[in-house]
Parts: structure tokens; sequence; C-alpha cells
């Protein structure tokens, strides 16, 4: 299909995209990389009057350490992928933005546009999420920084007001054990269910399409930090969750999958 008509604007800076969003209101839509925003405007899922590119807003990309990670909103992932930063201290994420799609989606997507689209398949969401990571958002009223676990609020929505930006993401650094595994029907596809594992001493396990949100597993890793094995704790793994039925899978296929795949992952952890 072809998109409904749009005007198209290109910010010069982050204070110059906020006054847009605030002028243009809930007609207004931010682009980044595009990869999620163009195929729903693509389907008419989106019609947003206004587009505002942030693609070349200086300051908004690259990984930094000073004392925990600080990864920029428009960071692509293959930089993820590549950065030695990220592989050194948080080699979930860089596993996980290396599974995102091929390599044209890594060399355009961005990890900012990955979080703010919201979406429960999202294999960097749920690395993001087993890390601790927060978001750091700025709009008229300054800048606020939002735990992961909070950002995500409903299906393909977040906490992110309509005059807002995520500017970065911010990663705890760390040496724990880790594992990501996902399943899908054909390389690049989105995952049908994967999970992203942090092991150690406070252990957290991330679900990848198994609710209408990205979500954690905390009967997973209340199991864990009690001695559970890795396939006792595995076989929580869909407790409260709500899986999609669709033309991939079941609901009750991806139950399976989850506690299938969280127990792998737990293992490999765990040598």
């Amino acid at each position: 299909m072809i998109p409904a008509p749009f005007a198209y604007e290109r910010a010069a800076s982050v204070e110059d995209a906020v006054a847009r969003l605030a002028r243009h209101g809930e007609d207004a839509k931010v682009l980044a990389g595009g990869h999620s925003l163009i195929p729903l405007l693509r389907l008419r899922f989106a019609r947003p009057s206004v587009l505002v590119d942030i693609g070349r807003v200086p300051g908004l990309d690259g990984v930094r350490d000073d004392g925990e990670l600080s990864i920029g909103a428009m960071t692509r992932y293959c930089d993820v992928e590549a950065s030695p930063l990220v592989a050194e201290h948080a080699p979930l994420l860089a596993a996980a933005a290396a599974e995102v799609g091929d390599e044209q989606v890594r060399h355009r997507g961005t990890i900012g546009g990955s979080i703010c689209h919201g979406d429960p398949a999202s294999d960097v969401a749920a690395a993001l999420l087993a890390l601790g990571a927060t978001v750091v958002v700025r709009g008229p009223g300054g800048e606020r920084r939002i735990a992961l676990e909070e950002f995500f609020v409903g299906f393909l929505e977040t906490a992110i007001a309509r005059d807002e930006i995520l500017v970065e993401v911010r990663v705890p650094v760390t040496s724990a054990p880790w594992a990501f595994e996902k399943f899908n029907r054909r390389a690049q596809d989105w995952a049908i269910v994967g999970c992203a594992v942090l092991a150690g001493s406070e252990p957290r396990v991330a679900l990848v399409n198994m609710a209408t949100t990205p979500r954690r597993a905390p009967l997973v890793e209340e199991a864990l930090a009690r001695g559970a094995s890795a396939r006792e704790a595995a076989d929580l793994a869909s407790e409260g969750t709500e899986p999609p039925s669709d033309a991939n899978a079941s609901a009750q296929f991806r139950r399976h999958l989850a506690s299938v795949l969280v127990r792998r992952a737990l293992e490999r952890a765990s040598r």
C-alpha cells in the first residue's frame, strides 16, 4: 500500500525535535531508522500528518563507558554489535543485536527506534530488560530517566510522551554469565519465542513474544534465587504470560517453547 500523505520535517538538534513535536502534538511521529515506522505507514496502521526526522541530529549515536554504558538512541544495531565496550561489559546485548533481521536492517535500524516501537517480539528489548537497563528521554520539561520495565505499557505503547524523544539507553556494566536463545521458522524472521538470561547472584530472565509487551519472567528468577535447577525454573517460564496465537504458532506451543528455550539458556549460562 501507499502511505497516507504527511509532511516531512528534519530536526537540527534534540531541542529542535522536541519543539517540533510539541508544536504538532499527536499528529507527529519521530522518524529514526525507519524500519519499524515505515512498514506501519505503508499499511496505514500509522497515519501521522508530520514526520520529524532525527536521523541527522548530532550527539545521538555512539557508545561510551562512564561507570555504566551509555548508548545513544540513534546508535545502529550493527554498531552495538561491533562495539568493543558492549562486547566487554554487556555481551548479551551484542548477541541480541546480531540476531536482528539481516545486515541491511542492522545497518539502518537503531536501538532507540526499536525500544520506542515497543514490539513484544524485540530481541534487543529482552536483552536490555535482562540487563536492567534504563532509558533517558527529553522533553519540554527537561530529562527524565525511566526503568525499562516501566517503559513498556502496552502493545506497541510506551511511557514516552508525545513531545519527548529518547536520547540514550543506560546499561549497567556486568561480568555475569549470560545466554540468548530464540526460535524462528526462517532466518531473519521475528522470533516466535526467545529469551535473554543474565545469571549470577541476581538472575534475570526476559522473554521475547510471550505477552503484549517485552517482559521479565519473575517466577523463573525467584526459583533460581531459591536454588532451583535450570529445568525446574524453566518450567515456570510461561506462568503469568499472555502469548499470542497466530499463523506462526499457537499460544500453547509458545508456552512449551518458552520452557525449552529458558532451560537451554540457563544451562548455557551456567557452563
